[in-house]
């Protein structure tokens, strides 16, 4: 847990609690994200690009579907497919991981073949509680350093977003969502943000890239 988030929104009396594990509530709200998630394990859904950042313009319109397709007690496994122009990009996972604290996004990145991109397995850590609908994930440290290491200093104040409401909800959606700001340090302002109607299932698509 880092201290210097926490204290931005905890009240002065609980700070001493900084070097102590995680409250209940810390675990039970990333528990209940999880919950909700693994609600739609084995479904496939249908969404849109919504964010409106001229560097998306290939995602303008493009088919999207996310796949909830491995899930075990600690780790959920979400294919991203997108069509551009006549094809299926298969190349992107998201990957939540329970962790001590709260839960862990990363992105695995591959290439047709299966072999692993250069840029892959980037993401962080909930630093902070969030909410049982919504956790954040602010870039950790092995990321900033790939990030670095590729060129691609923009993304090193990166923050994630996913959202997502338990299978039933009436108008249940899923959102993933990168951001970045000026105003923490990046050279300008970022957004780019998909939703899918968790509502109406599709077929499920073919494996993700080096999936069996």
């Amino acid at each position: 847990m880092n201290c210097r988030s926490t204290a931005a929104i905890l009240a002065p009396a609980l700070l001493v609690a900084c070097a102590t594990p995680a409250t209940s509530e810390q675990v039970a709200l990333p528990d209940a994200f999880f919950a909700a998630l693994s609600s739609h394990c084995g479904k496939a859904y249908a969404g849109e690009l919504v964010s409106a950042d001229a560097v998306d313009e290939d995602f303008v319109g493009a088919p999207m579907v996310m796949h909830v397709r491995d899930c075990s007690a600690t780790q959920i496994a979400i294919p991203f497919h997108v069509r551009t122009g006549e094809e299926w990009d298969r190349s992107r996972t998201w990957l939540i991981t329970r962790t001590a604290g709260g839960l862990r996004l990363k992105h695995d990145h591959r290439h047709r073949d299966g072999s692993a991109d250069a840029v892959t397995m980037y993401g962080g850590d909930t630093d902070r509680a969030g909410s049982a609908r919504a956790q954040d994930f602010p870039v950790d440290a092995e990321s900033v350093a790939l990030f670095r290491r590729e060129g691609l200093d923009a993304s090193i104040t990166n923050v994630w977003r996913l959202e997502v409401d338990p299978a039933g909800t009436n108008g249940a959606q899923f959102a993933y969502q990168l951001r970045r700001t000026q105003a923490d340090g990046a050279p300008e302002d970022r957004l780019f943000r998909v939703e899918f109607d968790l509502t109406r299932e599709v077929a499920a698509p073919p494996p993700a890239w080096g999936q069996p």
